[in-house]
């Protein structure tokens, strides 16, 4: 094998595939990225995989001779990085053996690899029809929901983000719980053709936010559109590839057998998937309301930001008064003996007097996920679920439990 490329190519793709690259792996070639050269296309191609998350991108090069290897991911990185960018990169390997020569203007390096054969296949079963969607969609959406994943491995499907394709829209949903953000995303198909391979279903095997059973009669009668459950960390390595790079060109997903597949460009993201049937998140979000409050989202942000100083210092908990005939939300944080803090907000409210607490970690995490100037705060009582949705993006939805605190 015998190569020239770009040193600012290479560096970026090796920081690309890396972030698939097993951080304990089970075998030593899991330490590894694979490397691909093919004279035939001009190209070469890198992957990293540690079993259940695999990145995969190509680059151009000029490829005298043709061949694969695995090397040192870390090693080959951090040679790569700390090379001069004016200068091309020579790779060059002898056939049967697992020394590679690096070489560049300034000098050359000598790493040992291990042979590709030893590297596991990537599952890059593509059949069937594509679901075809926009890239600038789905960052959208992932940027919406990924936060409100839960981070706790025992909880396996909430882990994930649930994505849903109705026709031409695209909805994603995370849980962790306690909190629930939803964003639908009209005109997020490309293509018509991806929806075949699934069958228009309204509804869900049900169960609420802890993964309880609910009433499963109506859902058992309907058919289920395209929908999967991918890991929340899978995702965010998406959500960075799809934000690295401005195009206009859709990706296609394909989804079989526990594994989804994304190809976009010259890159490929596979992931497994989270077996069982996501919780009926809809049937949690109450279907009317007595209280309405509407407040301008910068001020609440700013205001719950600086009295979470003191709420960190406790539990995270802070108390929200809303004081109708004021106008204004009360916020309130008690950090014990450290001492305590107030904001007040100013707020359009209907409905009566309220108190209510949350985990100021939650109401920040959602308003920071929103993009408009007002939103509405959705509530009833102070053990119900409140619903924020921004006023000029009706599309998504962010519903918190509330905390009970003793009085």
């Amino acid at each position: 094998m015998k190569l020239v490329c770009s040193q600012s190519e290479l560096s970026s793709s090796l920081q690309l595939v890396s972030r698939a690259v097993a951080s304990r792996p089970t075998h030593p070639v899991l330490a590894n990225v694979l490397l691909t050269a093919d004279a035939g296309t001009g190209s070469i191609s890198l992957t990293g995989f540690d079993l259940n998350l695999g990145i995969q991108t190509s680059i151009p090069a000029t490829v005298t001779t043709s061949g694969e290897i695995t090397l040192p991911a870390r090693l080959f990185g951090e040679i790569v990085s700390r090379l001069s960018s004016d200068s091309p990169i020579t790779l060059s390997c002898a056939p049967d053996s697992e020394q590679v020569e690096l070489t560049s203007q300034s000098g050359s390096f000598q790493m040992r690899g291990m042979p590709a054969e030893d590297f596991p296949d990537l599952p890059l079963e593509q059949s069937g029809n594509p679901i075809r969607l926009q890239a600038d969609a789905l960052v959208k959406g992932l940027r919406a929901t990924l936060f409100a994943s839960s981070g706790d491995e025992a909880k396996q499907l909430l882990t994930g983000v649930h994505l849903q394709l109705h026709g031409n829209t695209l909805e994603c949903a995370a849980t962790d719980g306690h909190r629930l953000a939803v964003l639908q995303l009209e005109n997020a198909a490309a293509s018509k053709g991806a929806d075949q391979a699934s069958t228009d279903r309204q509804g869900m095997d049900g169960q609420g936010l802890d993964g309880q059973a609910v009433d499963q009669e109506t859902a058992a009668q309907d058919e289920e559109p395209f929908a999967v459950t991918v890991p929340a960390r899978s995702l965010r390595e998406l959500e960075r590839l799809l934000s690295a790079r401005h195009s206009s060109e859709p990706l296609s997903l394909f989804s079989d057998r526990g594994q989804v597949v994304v190809h976009w460009a010259d890159q490929l993201l596979t992931s497994r998937t989270l077996d069982g049937i996501y919780p009926n998140y809809r049937q949690l979000i109450p279907a009317s309301f007595t209280r309405r409050i509407v407040v301008e989202r910068r001020p609440l942000l700013a205001a719950l930001e600086r009295v979470a100083v003191l709420a960190d210092q406790q539990n995270n908990v802070v108390k929200i008064s809303v004081e109708a005939e004021l106008g204004k939300l009360l916020i309130q944080a008690d950090g014990g003996d450290v001492g305590s803090g107030s904001e007040a907000v100013a707020a359009e409210i209907s409905g009566d007097d309220l108190q209510i607490a949350f985990n100021v970690r939650y109401l920040l995490d959602g308003l920071k996920a929103m993009t408009g100037d007002q939103l509405a705060m959705s509530c009833n009582a102070p053990t119900t679920p409140v619903v924020l949705t921004p006023i000029d993006e009706s599309r998504f939805t962010y519903l918190v439990m509330p905390v009970q605190v003793r009085q």
